[in-house]
């Protein structure tokens, strides 16, 4: 394994030390069907969410290639009962054996300091590190604080494969085997396409049992996973070591033979390993029963059939030549390892371009995720959908943090034609995630595929409980309701929402939500009153913000009513003469944009007076201190622009004359930056902006996630992602005139986080 590998998942390989009493590795039922699989809901403190709410995949799509591996529901409570870390351990009278709480183990001042740290931000992935070690310096023999740490730290992140690697060795040296079988389970749940984790649990295995039969079983369920892996050649080295060891010819050249049908790394060495092993064993000693009656030959199971009964000779069968026989039983296999040396040359690239293949906290560098694009571009012309899937689950590993390769998983196995296994993808995806994108696209796509309470609940959920108060969440959960035919529920949806936000004092969403529900009513229910009813209670709020007040003057000004200019004038005196103790109001550059948009606003709709108001305040305000402000000086032909843009999104007739010629600074409408890509395709794009009227910024309103139970918590390290941003403002774009640009919107306020990467129910592949 590669010391950086061990380094970035936590720890260090090894081998556990066997416990003192046996435990039968079929109890797990490897070969027992899977999709049944429906473990509990997530609950706060579960350290054994490990499908994130799954659905069961498409079994009749893909019966023959997704046989399932892991376990029923049934078998897989053995690891997932009451107690955190497995089921409960019996007496010599057979009754169950209740275990001490979590609660009666003595913590250390240092203990205690990093319990409350991580506690109030389980996000911190430092500081549970420095948890971890100290509890481990001072737990010594004590087993129940081990396995609180590591539940709750493995709880958050599941897919550091080192640190279940060491909680197994702690069950090892102080509980017993059937413990160490109890955590390695649930750790190939959370990260089931892990080589490592694979490579890990079998050493652990060869080192405890004798029987081969329960080896090979550990190893085939993990080959059918991560053996197609181009990184799986430590866990086909350690099958071979074993075979080796009982010099099990025949079962050793199987596995060279089945290497050589996949392009993994180091392909070159064990095709030359193959030949030595037939040139240096008789040809009986390596073939199986049925290869040996294909070449004519007896070999040294052939008295034997595989269900234990007599098996004798074929008297009529004469033996070839051995010299032949070789040959073209090398012959073959070369034929088998030219194939996938040339499938090699074409994957080769990408593969060596993957530094990191395994999850860690810290970001990826933008080439590496352009690689992974790229990777997956090629390998979705496949169509063999194994390996489509195979590329997508270590794609969610190592990127596990970027939405984005989750969306376009779910996207890329709808366009498969299988709609369950882009559910799997995307039930796991959120509930992993606390980012605001993947859950607006699960809405999205559940409501495009039929599934409208999925929908609704995918909103509510958003704006209620992960991110209380998500403006986006409640504009487009209106807006679906609208899209549904349902008015009133669509107008509901903003009201509660509004209602919530007035019983907090001085609440930062409640202009937004006004001004949106205003637009809303007006543009979409054609309800002018109540739209106007809406927009004037903005009057009594003290909060309001250059953004606000933009649209709030650009939605006068598209009303087909008469202008409150008194209104807006009350509104503008407020913002551009506010001053704020602590340094927190706005500057002077957005007062001076603010009363510049009033006095264009007021050159179309306001008369003379009005203008000479505004403007005397204007000159008042900013001519002084013009010393100190940027220079907003711009071409006569950059103020007809601006007319003609405007008023092509109001939808009025160029006036004649051009703006003020007597202002000292002609009044502008910003122009709006352009909106970063969706991480979505075309078919789940937002809902197009309503004609004649901008679009809101929501990258200021990014209200801070709620604490999330089990796997939804992620490092604050991570830098946000980001998703379409929108404006108010007028999109027109501003010839070069020099206007200060308004200060770019906050990212939003949501960590990247690492996703727990399931096993794809029903695979026997990989």
């Amino acid at each position: 394994m590669e010391q950086d590998q061990s380094v970035a998942a936590g720890v260090d390989s090894g081998s556990a030390e066997p416990g003192a009493m046996a435990f039968d590795l079929t109890t797990a039922n490897p070969d027992a069907n899977a999709y049944g699989h429906n473990p509990p809901a997530v609950t706060a403190g579960s350290a054994v969410d490990h499908d994130g709410g799954a659905q069961a995949p498409d079994v009749s799509a893909y019966p023959a290639e997704h046989a399932a591996l892991n376990g029923t529901a049934g078998e897989m409570a053995n690891y997932q009962g009451a107690a955190e870390n497995g089921g409960a351990a019996i007496n010599e009278m057979g009754e169950p054996v209740p275990e001490p709480s979590y609660e009666e183990a003595v913590l250390s001042a240092e203990e205690a300091r990093l319990w409350s740290v991580v506690t109030a931000n389980s996000l911190d992935f430092n500081s549970w590190i420095a948890l971890i070690e100290e509890t481990e310096k001072n737990a010594e023999s004590n087993i129940l604080k081990i396995r609180k740490v590591y539940d709750a730290f493995l709880a958050e992140f599941p897919l550091c494969f080192g640190y279940w690697k060491k909680y197994a060795d702690h069950e090892g040296r102080l509980d017993g085997v059937s413990k160490v079988i109890e955590v390695y389970e649930r750790a190939i749940l959370a990260v089931t396409y892990s080589v490592e984790i694979w490579y890990n649990y079998c050493q652990f295995a060869i080192s405890t049992y004798e029987d081969p039969d329960i080896i090979r079983r550990l190893f085939e369920r993990g080959l059918a996973y991560v053996g197609t892996d181009y990184r799986s050649n430590v866990l086909w080295d350690e099958y071979i070591k074993y075979e080796e060891s009982l010099q099990a010819w025949s079962h050793l050249a199987v596995i060279y033979t089945r290497i050589l049908e996949h392009p993994i790394q180091q392909l070159d060495r064990y095709f030359n390993c193959l030949k030595e092993l037939a040139s240096t064993r008789a040809l009986s000693d390596i073939l199986t029963v049925e290869e040996a009656s294909v070449y004519g030959v007896a070999s040294e199971n052939s008295n034997q059939a595989l269900d234990g009964e007599a098996h004798p000779d074929d008297p009529d069968k004469s033996s070839k030549p051995e010299a032949e026989n070789l040959a073209k039983y090398i012959s073959m296999r070369e034929e088998m390892y030219k194939k996938a040396k040339e499938y090699e040359s074409k994957i080769i690239g990408f593969e060596l371009a993957i530094r990191r293949p395994y999850f860690h906290v810290k970001p990826l560098d933008n080439p590496e995720l352009e690689n992974w694009h790229n990777y997956l571009d090629f390998i979705e012309k496949e169509e063999d959908i194994n390996k489509v899937i195979k590329l997508y689950e270590r794609c969610v590993i190592a990127c596990a943090n970027y939405s984005e390769f989750w969306i376009r998983y779910v996207q890329c196995m709808e366009d498969k034609g299988s709609l369950e296994l882009a559910n799997n993808a995307l039930a796991r995806a959120t509930h992993v995630f606390v980012k605001p994108e993947i859950h607006l696209f699960s809405a999205r796509f559940k409501e495009l595929n039929g599934d409208v309470s999925g929908a609704r609940a995918e909103y509510q959920h958003l704006y209620s409980v992960l991110c209380p108060g998500f403006l986006e969440a409640i504009v487009k959960h209106s807006n679906m309701e609208h899209r549904l035919g349902d008015k009133e529920s669509a107008c509901s949806v903003y009201e509660k929402a509004i209602a919530a936000e007035r019983e907090k004092e001085q609440s930062q969403l409640l202009p937004t939500l006004l001004i949106q529900y205003s637009r809303f009513l007006f543009l979409a229910i054609r309800d002018l009153e109540k739209a106007r009813e809406t927009l004037t209670e903005l009057h009594e709020q003290l909060n309001i913000t250059k953004p606000v007040l933009e649209a709030v003057i650009h939605l006068e000004s598209i009303l087909p009513c008469e202008k409150r200019i008194d209104l807006l004038d009350s509104l503008v005196e407020k913002f551009v003469t506010h001053e704020s103790s602590h340094g927190e109001g706005s500057s002077l550059v957005d007062k001076e944009e603010i009363s510049s948009i009033f006095l264009e606003f007021l050159d179309l709709f306001g008369d003379a007076k009005s203008i000479k108001k505004s403007l005397t305040r204007h000159t008042t305000l900013f001519s002084c201190k013009r010393s100190i402000l940027p220079s907003k000086k711009r071409k006569a032909d950059d103020a007809i622009v601006s007319d003609r843009d405007k008023l092509a999104k109001t939808g009025g007739t160029r006036p004649v004359t051009g703006t003020d010629p007597n202002a000292s600074n002609p009044p502008v409408w910003p122009a709006t930056s352009e909106a970063s890509g969706q991480p979505w395709g075309a078919a789940y794009a937002p809902q197009a902006t309503y004609p004649a009227y901008g679009t809101y910024d929501y990258s200021h309103q990014m209200p801070q996630p709620a604490a999330q139970a089990a796997y939804g918590a992620y490092p604050p390290t991570y830098p946000a992602q980001g998703y379409t941003q929108q404006s108010y403002a007028q999109p027109a774009a501003m010839a070069a005139a020099p206007v200060p640009a308004a200060a770019p919107a906050p990212t939003a306020a949501y960590p990247q986080q690492p996703a727990a990467a399931q096993p794809y129910y029903g695979t026997t592949y990989y």
